[in-house]
């Protein structure tokens, strides 16, 4: 019997699939393409990855399945020879504050493995035991004797530490810090908001935190004055405010809601206990982050921010101790490999290079991701979204596994074109260890790379779910249908809007120096324009403009202190918006409608009704989150979840109000002979007309339809919207008021967008420059660096290799002199498409 080659989706309807059949090729390197929110994630990860990794679960214990999330099962009527599944998420979990690198990676265990077996130890005494087998053998032992040799020069005997004691997330961790490397302290600025304020007016800022706010009162009870500025308190009532003892004062005390308490037990807690009591009790994560702006970390002072006890870097492998070798970049570390070996006797050789060599083959697929210029030491979560895919991505690799299907969902995020070909080369390993790919991306390059192109579309939403092209990418290029097929074959036109002519002579300047891997780096932004922010990730185009530029203006604007590394700042703009890609909400209930004012504008329109006045319904009875208008059954979600022990939780739509989430009352209420559910139901196209007459609801129908949302229903749930989607979502608000005063900051905008979409993107961002908007990009993605005004490109390379601007200017300027990387990049994709 011949072994089947294809995977078989018959009947293919999740979210805006059209009951499509599609057979997905085995053993090969497939790409889907397809506009945002055409259906592309919809095949990939909600089908096959689905599918693939529920009947993998299929085959384990009742039990097991009994402790395992399970995903719900897919809509769709068979899929046929589907191997088992794993998925690289387009936004992997942010690792919490422990995680590094070099744990993530599992890099670190093996270091940690190295030390131990490999190192150099120090006796009590101070004297220097040479790395031999001994210490190896002895760390092989079992009870009292594991890990304990003799000092060849005093004789004594003692431990040496083990892999997990070089563990600063166990038995390694400074005892001061806990293994985090920092400490947390209250941060003496914070506590006084203004001392021109009296304490009454708010001058104590740790007395606005919930449950505190009759500290002013305890504290006029205790003889401070109120109602004079701070500033003017004498030194004692400045010390009761900031320090003053805990104490109970028996007082009358007037609450919020204007009951008078007599003789009330009220117990002072001064500015600082303020803070720590509400970090202790507060559980609320809203609470949580209101605290944390009272606090600054530092390092720690004992272990100095390796977080390992101090003593355990006294053990050093060819002379470098273990934070020193953590430190260093990823790049670096096959020479450090080599030179180990080279250190050590001849007698050790098969041992050592037995470790380096695992541990070097952890590295490889990092560096070959272009992750040279990380270190093991670097916090997990300060990483980016595209270097977190990556360490996803180099793990998932390592472990070379066959017969597996991989569904990968914009691998390229974070990717600077340099490290295209590198994730190709990846790629194209998985599928040579025998497994499937399936890559839904944008980048042309990869999709070029590809063994079979599947493209959905032909439009986003309702107007897409179908396959408008299939065959290898020879074949799509002369494809009439495809849309992609223009990006393919270089007949495609770039520009989506004409760039200015020369840098506005109007600009933010600014200098960072000391933060990372920039130095006495000064950059302007010309006001009013596009200037894109390029170049290698870890180059420090985060921590100049996300870290440096964003906060200082913020800070600006609340007459606070500049950050740290901000040495000069000029800017005449005093808001900043960061617009991204992530979903809106979390929870169903969120629609394109609520997050709009379309929602509340219906609710007032439906409660002005004449039936509504006679039944007393008010704007809160036309609102599916409130129990009023919900449906009693699926309380307005309009689903019911159904748990079926071992099975995976089945949905489905609610019996009582058939999906539409409103109690069947609230219908009988129409207005132009349309209940509100029948409104929610309309695409915005449809709703225009009907709200001609309606200008506050028009005006916002007409801003969706001018980003391209048009197509979108009202009732449509944001958290299902795409990245493109729901970015352009968020800027709708911005569109309708002047933005002179106001940069829009752009991080990765083209994560899941066709070329086609970064055009539509690109109309946005003109409308925002129309209403007076400076907008930064910080982007590798070539269709949008050529429509930017202005560029500046920082390098050469990563980490201690970047940190410094190479070049700046018009980027149809720069591509005529060739002076960086990234300008060499943007000629040749410049040059295809002439």
């Amino acid at each position: 019997m011949a072994l089947p080659t294809k995977i078989e989706v018959r009947g293919a309807r999740v979210h805006n699939l059209k009951n499509i059949d599609v057979d997905i090729p085995l053993h090969k390197f497939v790409a889907i393409s397809g506009l945002s929110g055409s259906g592309k994630s919809s095949l990939a990860m909600g089908i096959l990855y689905e599918e693939g990794s529920r009947r993998y679960l299929d085959a384990l214990s009742t039990y097991m399945r009994r402790r395992i999330k399970q995903g719900a099962q897919a809509d769709v009527t068979s899929v046929k020879h589907i191997p088992s599944a794993l998925a690289l998420r387009q936004r992997p979990s942010v690792p919490n504050e422990r995680a590094t690198v070099g744990t993530t990676t599992e890099t670190f265990n093996v270091l940690r493995l190295i030390y131990s077996r490999l190192g150099s130890p120090v006796c009590p005494n101070g004297h220097r035991v040479p790395a031999s087998l001994d210490i190896a053998e002895a760390m092989s032992k079992s009870g009292d004797e594991m890990g304990q040799i003799t000092c060849p020069t005093c004789g004594t005997k003692f431990y040496v530490p083990s892999a997990e004691d070089f563990a600063f997330n166990s038995d390694g961790a400074c005892k001061n810090c806990g293994g985090t490397g920092k400490v947390r302290q209250i941060d003496e600025d914070k506590l006084i908001a203004d001392e021109n304020l009296s304490i009454e007016d708010g001058a104590v800022a740790s007395w606005s935190l919930p449950g505190r706010n009759f500290m002013p009162s305890v504290a006029e009870h205790a003889g401070v004055r109120i109602n004079i500025p701070y500033k003017d308190l004498t030194d004692k009532e400045k010390d009761f405010v900031l320090n003053g003892p805990e104490k109970k004062y028996k007082m009358d005390f007037l609450s919020g809601t204007g009951r008078v308490f007599h003789d009330f037990n009220a117990l002072y807690e001064n500015a600082h206990q303020a803070v720590l009591r509400s970090a202790k009790s507060s559980k609320s994560e809203r609470a949580q982050k209101r605290i944390a702006e009272f606090f600054t970390y530092s390092t720690c002072p004992v272990c100095h921010g390796t977080r390992l006890r101090p003593e355990l870097l006294k053990q050093l492998v060819n002379g470098k101790n273990i934070d020193q070798v953590e430190h260093m970049q990823l790049g670096d570390l096959p020479d450090f490999g080599k030179k180990l070996l080279a250190s050590l006797p001849d007698d050790m050789h098969k041992m050592a290079s037995s470790l380096i060599n695992e541990f070097l083959n952890n590295l490889q697929p990092l560096l070959d991701l272009g992750l040279d210029y990380l270190t093991m030491a670097r916090a997990g979560n300060t990483l980016s979204t595209g270097e977190l895919q990556r360490i996803q991505l180099a793990r998932t690799l390592r472990t070379e596994t066959t017969g597996v299907l991989y569904v990968l969902d914009e691998p390229s995020i974070g990717l600077h074109p340099a490290n295209v070909d590198g994730l190709i080369k990846i790629l194209r390993k998985l599928v040579a260890q025998g497994n499937s790919l399936v890559v839904v991306d944008h980048n042309v390059d990869i999709i070029k790379a590809a063994d079979e192109i599947i493209e959905i579309g032909p439009g986003s939403g309702e107007q897409g779910g179908q396959i408008l092209a299939q065959g290898s990418p020879a074949e799509i290029e002369k494809d009439s249908q495809s849309l992609i097929a223009p990006y393919l074959n270089g007949q495609a036109k770039l520009m989506a809007r004409e760039t200015a002519s020369a840098p506005s002579s109007e600009r933010i300047t600014f200098e960072v120096d000391h933060y990372f891997n920039l130095h006495d780096v000064k950059a302007s932004i010309p006001l009013n324009q596009i200037t894109a922010v390029t170049g290698f990730s870890g180059a420090g185009k985060t921590s100049l403009i996300l870290d440096s530029l964003v906060p200082a203006i913020q800070k600006q604007s609340k007459k606070e202190k500049l950050p740290k590394q901000i040495k000069q700042f000029n800017s005449p703009l005093h808001n900043v918006v960061s617009v991204d890609a992530s979903p809106i909400g979390k929870s169903t209930r969120s629609t394109v409608a609520t997050y709009t004012s379309i929602m509340d504008n219906l609710r007032k329109l439906f409660a002005r009704q004449p039936l509504a006045k006679e039944k007393h319904y008010t704007p809160s009875y036309f609102s599916y989150n409130n129990k009023e208008g919900a449906c009693p059954t699926c309380g307005g979600t309009g689903i019911v979840t159904l748990d079926i022990q071992f099975l995976p939780d089945m949905q489905q739509t609610c019996p009582t109000c058939h999906g539409e989430r409103y109690n069947p009352k609230i219908k009988q209420i129409k207005w132009h002979d349309m209940s509100i559910v029948d409104i929610l139901n309309l695409d915005i196209n449809e709703a225009l007309p009907v709200f001609k007459r309606v200008p506050k609801i028009e005006r916002e129908l007409k801003l969706l339809k001018e980003v391209g949302l048009d197509y979108l229903h009202l009732g449509e749930s944001t958290p299902t919207l795409s990245g493109g989607e729901a970015q352009r979502l968020k800027l709708v608000t911005h569109l309708s008021h002047k933005q002179d005063d106001t940069l829009f900051v752009f991080d990765e905008p083209t994560i899941g967008l066709h070329p086609l979409d970064v055009k539509v993107l690109v109309k946005v961002m003109q409308k925002l420059l129309d209403q007076g908007a400076t907008i930064i990009t910080i982007s590798h993605d070539l269709n949008l660096i050529v429509n930017a005004d202005y560029m500046i490109d920082l390098g050469p390379r990563g980490g201690e290799n970047g940190g410094r601007i190479v070049v700046e200017g018009r980027p149809l300027d720069l591509i005529k002199k060739l002076e960086s990387l990234t300008v060499h990049y943007l000629a040749d994709y410049w040059n295809q498409f002439k």
